[in-house]
């Protein structure tokens, strides 16, 4: 696990973790190895954003420090071994409150993954899905977000969303369900 943390005079950046994990995959593609990997933003007790980023490596393999490497120039970082990964990214993943959001840079980004085989996205997207949408569609099936509602890619079937939303007059936004849809 790769800790990302920014200096006090160094400004949060929509590209810096994304210019780290360039670099990373670069590393990765020189070293033979896939660059997998999970990354998730986190405020500090000052309400600063720092990145905990989760790499997998073959045995044998180690990470190095992106300071010292230059492919994480705004601070420090820190590794360390995790032994449980996926409690560690939802630890810091939950971790943040109504007050902590109001602090969350302007395009920030909460997490991120990469590296991961097809079939690991098209999971990753189903279980992102909403629960009605799961819930019609019950096996896992590679569904993508469209105007109005969600589509399978495989059958090419349109699922209509229930929500539908309204503005008042007063600029007031309402959002409502309809009854449950049925596919096209």
């Amino acid at each position: 696990m790769v800790t990302l943390t920014y200096r006090d005079d160094a400004p949060w950046g929509a590209r810096h973790v994304s210019d780290l994990l360039a670099s990373l995959r670069k590393f990765a593609q020189r070293a033979g190895f896939p660059a997998r990997y999970v990354w998730v933003l986190e405020l500090t007790k000052r309400n600063r954003p720092h990145y905990h980023v989760l790499v997998w490596l073959p045995k044998g393999r180690t990470l190095p420090k992106p300071d010292k490497r230059g492919w994480w120039p705004h601070g420090m970082t820190r590794i360390e071994w995790a032994r449980n990964a996926i409690g560690y990214v939802a630890k810091y993943a939950s971790k943040l409150d109504a007050v902590q959001a109001q602090h969350i840079p302007r395009g920030a980004r909460m997490c991120g993954l990469g590296g991961a085989s097809r079939a690991a996205r098209v999971e990753v997207r189903w279980w992102k899905l909403p629960l009605w949408v799961r819930e019609f569609w019950p096996t896992i099936c590679d569904t993508v977000k469209t105007l109005g509602g969600y589509a399978r890619r495989d059958t090419g079937e349109w699922l209509r969303s229930p929500w539908k939303v309204s503005i008042d007059a007063a600029g007031r936004v309402f959002a409502y369900k309809e009854p449950m849809p049925c596919a096209l």
